[in-house]
């Protein structure tokens, strides 16, 4: 291949902004050579290293607009701690099949069980599928709401509630915000009826459902909006140890020496 052809090639890789496969470009033109590849081989290699690259990028913008805190990762759980917890049902999750059935996922338990953990896993899961995710605990959602009420935008932030493919809502029941009044029951519950057979939503909880309408200020409301969030819903209970407070009580125990 010419030199004019080549620096033709590259000119038009970068009017195309296929910046990868212009940097790959010698190097696999190099590797064809050696091994006599045809020129569709050679186009195909490209092909893939741009294409690779518009993936993780893509995953990339995923991960930061689900505005995830922290990236857990299934393979990080300590299942063996607890033994309750049916793996399997777990890793079935972990194929995301409830998303593609707009189920929802509720996860309940004592703080420290790890609901959280796994959550935030298929929730990663979830950006890395290229659905449109989004994280937030119930405390800053409804402080977020609230806020919409004073400046009448309301509508426009339910939408960044309403609309992602997969929500989770953390930890409801962690914070007294939600029982400062019983609009935030009104307010969760425009979440719930918007999201309701639309969607998939994920919600971790540490309260159960009996005494929800009393933190959410209004029964009745509440009353209406749990029946829409455990129709057709996976609900687990993990009933087991707190991780954290086994890993302070191991720490605690520890010489000064390995503490250091």
């Amino acid at each position: 291949m010419s030199d004019d052809h080549l620096d033709n090639i590259r000119k038009h890789l970068q009017t195309l902004k296929l910046r990868q496969m212009e940097m790959a470009l010698d190097e696999q033109l190099s590797i064809a050579d050696k091994q006599n590849a045809s020129t569709a081989l050679v186009l195909e290699r490209l092909l893939e290293i741009e294409a690779v690259s518009l993936i993780e990028r893509r995953i990339e913008r995923r991960i930061k607009e689900s505005k995830l805190p922290e990236r857990k990762l299934l393979a990080d759980f300590d299942f063996a701690f607890q033994p309750g917890l049916d793996q399997k049902q777990i890793m079935d999750l972990a194929t995301l099949g409830f998303v593609e059935r707009k189920q929802w996922l509720i996860l309940a338990g004592s703080s420290g069980t790890g609901k959280s953990h796994i959550a935030k896993a298929l929730l990663l899961m979830g950006c890395q599928k290229s659905y449109r995710c989004r994280y937030v605990t119930a405390t800053d959602m409804l402080r977020d709401l609230l806020s919409g009420l004073a400046d009448d935008s309301l509508d426009e932030k339910l939408k960044a509630y309403v609309r992602p493919q997969v929500l989770l809502i953390d930890e409801i029941g962690f914070d007294r915000l939600e029982q400062e009044s019983s609009r935030n029951a009104s307010l969760f519950f425009k979440v719930i009826e918007g999201r309701y057979c639309k969607h998939s939503t994920i919600l971790t909880t540490n309260i159960n459902f009996t005494t929800l309408g009393k933190y959410l200020g209004d029964p009745v409301v509440t009353a209406a909006m749990v029946d829409r969030m455990v129709h057709h819903a996976v609900i687990i209970n993990i009933d087991g140890p707190s991780y954290r407070m086994h890993e302070s009580n191991r720490l605690n125990r520890a010489s000064p020496t390995e503490k250091s």
